[in-house]
């Protein structure tokens, strides 16, 4: 059996991408990790949220390479469904083939992130972002304040129902793979350069791993 969860987002700005890529992404991380970590504690930035990551240079190392290319994708392709996928996997050889040694991963777990990335006029985009709030007036100083407040809000929310699913749903989890690292094997999928229909290839691949039962 495998699982899927999809993680919905209000809109959120060029700037917050990055950092709420890698709360999620090193929430799920360290809530599925193997064995002993090195626990450490990130304060977001631009909200007032702590989150553990797992202390492992190679996995941030990655999880920030694919947020880069995730960036440059959503510059490149405005206006487009944006979605990040972290999947978890089992290896296995396909014994049904004569003569091939085909190996097949079955995805056990599944977490789907949909971003919705506000687009801006491009004319004052040498202004940094503080900038641009200060020229925007108090009543846009108000409802930025207030978006951000809601937005922070929603991510809370996302943290919690990370933590409540991993806790409640373990009978999916495949054996513990006998390989050195911290995590299952694991890939994270960003769109491709020339990708427009991401969201249709993602679930082209979860009616060939079976169908996944949604939990909310």
């Amino acid at each position: 059996m495998s699982f899927f969860q999809c993680l919905f987002w209000k809109e959120v700005e060029h700037f917050e991408i990055r950092e709420i890529l890698r709360c999620i992404l090193h929430t799920i991380m360290f809530h599925r990790a193997l064995g002993l970590v090195r626990p450490k504690d990130v304060d977001m930035e631009i909200f007032d949220i702590t989150y553990v990551q797992c202390g492992d240079v190679e996995l941030e190392k990655k999880i920030d390479e694919k947020i880069e290319q995730f960036i440059c994708w959503v510059e490149k392709h405005p206006n487009k469904k944006s979605q990040v996928c972290l999947s978890f996997y089992e290896v296995k050889n396909n014994k049904n083939m004569w003569f091939s040694n085909k190996v097949e991963r079955l995805y056990w777990e599944q977490w789907y992130i949909n971003l919705n990335v506000a687009q801006h006029p491009r004319a004052n985009s040498s202004k940094s972002h503080l900038s641009k709030v200060l020229d925007a007036g108090d009543g846009a100083l108000e409802e930025r304040s207030a978006r951000r407040v809601a937005l922070e809000v929603t991510l809370r929310e996302v943290l919690f129902q990370i933590i409540k699913f991993v806790n409640e749903k373990k009978d999916h989890i495949p054996p513990i793979p006998g390989r050195e690292g911290i995590s299952f094997p694991y890939e994270i999928n960003i769109p491709s350069s020339s990708d427009t229909t991401f969201g249709i290839d993602m679930f082209k691949r979860m009616l060939q791993t079976g169908h996944p039962t949604m939990l909310s």
